[in-house]
């Protein structure tokens, strides 16, 4: 062995910082080299996931042999450098720098909402004077308005630009800048437009003092007066790590907690506002009863005999269990545990789907086989069907990353959507044509070789060209790909031919195949086993052939993918409702609803896409006498005298709780090609329609980018059937039609119409099939 000491890394750097040594990688600035061993430098500008601007100069430190002080987060630190934080000229600097910062702030701290939690007040404590030399007025900055989220205060602002940063950088869009020069410089929107970004309310985060703040919060609570409960985003499948800020049980704010796996320290809108949906005036507080046509309040025992006695009467193995995306893996467990109890096969969350040929739960149980912190390595991104943007924001945040890294991004979807990264490649079909699409990929991916049985077929009339070779070899040979299925793939009615011909795409290039699951717990209840026994007993079928009873649990009409065809089946059926809502819809199907809790008010634990399990606790309190969802069904199981409900508490439950993970499945399976209707629906669900939380949070329902009902339709086909831009159309289907105002949008595929769901006005119309589409009067 050797006795020489082991050589340094020729990537590592060696300095001190006042006095402490320091080993910190080659190109790192002397403020991370600071931050890595604890020593605290002032800053205002910096942030650690934005780009280096030195606006401030707050930073300003004194480094061994340079005549001037540095600015620490934009000065590369040097081997051998000898850094001084807290010597006579640093701390000068720094205080001058204060000085000069506070001239124009206005001093209204005991009114602005950042009080208590204010970067600006913490360093002033520190670094500033007790009176100011300045006598000048100071000046004043009109307001911008940013929208419903985002309040401003632009006097305060002290151009640290990290606002403009972010939104150029991380959220993709240019919509906030400087404008002017030294004393008249303003930063705003130019044109006095609003926010128009899914991920813009991290602005609030990044700003340190009290120019942007929340809107929805402002004026309701001091920081201090809040409590942080950690919890969890629950309306996609990446579970955001956040804090809800509760006061006297109500959730008043919600900010993000880092988890760089998850993620980073962002936090979507729609997790940001949802809380507001919380209060809505239709929630359900108390259990109510349905006697003939009216309703009653009743307790909770009765209201549970009520209950049982349905379940008793209903034929075993007959009664149908409809469970919410949003649904805890707890309570998907009790749910399976009693549908055994019942004898009935009759179990399924995955309630946006309308093919279920590939039914094995295995899709349903895997998660992504790229983890969500690898895709920003990637080097080349296929997306199907995929608007990361609205469906998943931070997994469109990670792939913008990997752009910005150098990745090429190709996309095969219905729309072209207004994406934050440019495309290497791009085709946009309607549904039916982007099988065809995808299957001339994965023949050039197969390259001559044998298709698996069920996809021959689609595969042997498929004839690659050029660009889908070039796909190809990018996928294989550009270094780490994936391959991205997304909600526009998994709710069409040729959803099992999509994911089969992506798998095989993935799995002939050596791509990881990302499936983006159809409910926000969908891994999670798949895994609890929220799915059914028996292939065909999944939610179409439950529809399609009405069962005699229903438990419907933590959803309401507008979650199905086809909404009119769940009130025809589950109107001529009992049914029982555990719900946090009572609104008009939801009492004109249920016999019995009960009250129960959402996430933020519970224990729960969720999977996310990653299958990182985590747990949460309750934030807000209880509405009325609501009960957690495990409680009452605990109860239930009781009175029916139900196996595997012993425990008594929470941690018994868990105990209990087993979740199985997929396994490795080989096996294609995809419904039979039917033949492409003239005019095809493009059946996508808006970012703020995504689940009945969102669609009552009325600042999100207030935004620019929360849509309305409405057609829309390319050029080429609205001239084919007679539409104008603005006119309005009766949409006719199998089970309705709706008259709904017409948007020409050259981003839709040529033979489609894009009709969102999650809207009343849409819900009598077919997820697919045959539409008659004409002109309607005014």
């Amino acid at each position: 062995m050797s006795t020489q000491p082991n050589p340094q890394p020729q990537d590592l750097v060696n300095l001190e910082i006042d006095g402490k040594p320091v080993s910190v990688p080659k190109g790192s600035m002397i403020i991370e080299a600071s931050d890595q061993v604890g020593v605290p430098v002032p800053r205002f500008c910096y942030h650690k996931k934005l780009p280096i601007a030195a606006n401030c100069r707050m930073c300003l430190v004194e480094v061994e042999k340079s005549p001037k002080p540095m600015p620490a987060c934009a000065t590369p630190v040097m081997e051998g450098m000898k850094v001084f934080t807290r010597s006579e000229k640093a701390l000068r600097s720094q205080r001058n720098v204060m000085e000069f910062l506070l001239i124009n702030h206005p001093l209204d701290c005991p009114i602005c909402d950042q009080g208590g939690e204010c970067e600006l007040q913490d360093v002033a404590m520190g670094y500033g004077r007790s009176v100011s030399r300045f006598v000048e007025r100071k000046r004043v900055v009109a307001d911008e308005d940013l929208g419903p989220l985002i309040a401003t205060d632009m006097t305060r602002c002290i151009h640290c630009t990290r606002c403009v940063r972010f939104m150029r950088e991380i959220a993709g869009t240019t919509e906030l800048g400087g404008m002017g020069r030294g004393e008249h410089l303003e930063i705003g929107t130019y044109v006095g437009k609003s926010i128009e970004s899914e991920i813009g309310g991290n602005i609030i985060d990044v700003c340190p003092v009290g120019a942007l703040t929340n809107k929805v919060f402002r004026f309701k609570a001091r920081p201090w007066e809040l409590i942080a409960r950690p919890s969890l985003g629950y309306h996609d499948a990446l579970h955001s790590n956040l804090f809800l800020h509760v006061r006297r049980g109500q959730v008043l704010r919600t900010v993000p907690r880092e988890n760089e796996a998850v993620n980073e320290n962002w936090l979507s809108d729609r997790d940001r506002y949802s809380h507001a949906g919380l209060y809505s005036a239709d929630r359900a507080t108390q259990p109510l009863l349905r006697d003939g046509d009216s309703w009653r309040e009743a307790g909770w025992q009765e209201a549970l005999e009520r209950v049982a006695d349905i379940l008793r009467d209903a034929p075993l193995g007959r009664t149908g269990f409809l469970v919410g995306g949003s649904t805890s893996c707890e309570e998907g467990a009790l749910l399976r545990r009693l549908a055994d109890h019942l004898g009935s096969p009759y179990i399924d969350h995955r309630l946006g789907q309308v093919d279920f040929a590939d039914d094995g739960t295995h899709a349903a149980r895997a998660g992504f086989e790229m983890p969500l912190e690898q895709i920003e390595s990637a080097k080349t991104v296929l997306l199907v069907g995929c608007n990361p943007r609205h469906e998943a924001p931070l997994l469109g945040h990670r792939i913008r990353k990997a752009w910005k890294a150098g990745a090429q991004v190709h996309a095969v979807n219905p729309v072209a959507f207004d994406l934050y990264f440019d495309l290497a490649s791009q085709h946009i079909a309607a549904p039916s044509k982007l099988v065809q699409q995808l299957a001339a990929v994965a023949a050039a991916a197969l390259d001559g070789a044998a298709a698996p049985q069920a996809l021959a077929g689609l595969i042997a009339s498929a004839k690659p060209g050029e660009g889908e070779r070039n796909l190809v070899k990018a996928l294989r040979d550009g270094g780490p790909a994936v391959v991205i299925v997304g909600d526009h793939a998994n709710r069409s009615a040729v959803a099992s031919q999509l994911r089969a011909l992506a798998r095989l795409v993935a799995s002939s290039t050596g791509a990881a195949f990302n499936l983006l699951p159809v409910a926000s717990n969908g891994v999670g209840l798949a895994q609890a086993g929220a799915v059914p026994s028996k292939g065909d007993a999944h939610v179409a079928a439950m529809l399609a052939q009405p069962l005699p009873a229903y438990v419907l649990y933590n959803a309401e009409m507008l979650d199905f993918a086809e909404p009119a065809r769940a009130r025809e089946a589950l109107g001529a059926a009992r049914v029982i409702a555990f719900s946090a809502y009572a609104d008009e819809a939801m009492k004109q199907v249920a016999d019995v609803i009960l009250p129960i809790g959402l996430l933020p008010e519970i224990d729960a634990t969720l999977v996310n896409v990653d299958g990182l399990v985590q747990t949460t606790t309750a934030g807000g309190a209880l509405q009325g006498s609501a009960q957690p969802g495990w409680r009452a069904l605990r109860a239930l199981a009781e009175l029916l005298q139900a196996k595997g409900f012993g425990f008594t508490d929470l941690g018994g439950l868990r105990a209990s709780l087993t979740l199985q993970a997929a396994q490795a499945d080989d096996r294609f399976a995809v419904a039979a090609p039917s033949e492409a209707a003239a005019v095809e629906r493009v059946n996508a669900l808006p970012v703020y329609r995504s689940d009945a939380v969102v669609r009552r949070s009325a600042p999100l329902q207030a935004t620019p980018i929360a849509t309305s009902a409405a057609l829309r339709i390319s050029a080429g086909t609205a001239m084919r059937l007679g539409l104008s831009d603005g006119g309005r159309a009766r949409v006719r289907g199998a089970g309705g039609d709706a008259v709904l105002p017409v948007s020409v949008d050259s981003r839709i595929a040529d033979g489609a119409v894009c009709i969102d769901a999650g809207f009343e006005a849409t819900s009598q119309l077919p997820a697919s099939g045959a539409l008659s589409i004409e002109g309607a009067a005014p």
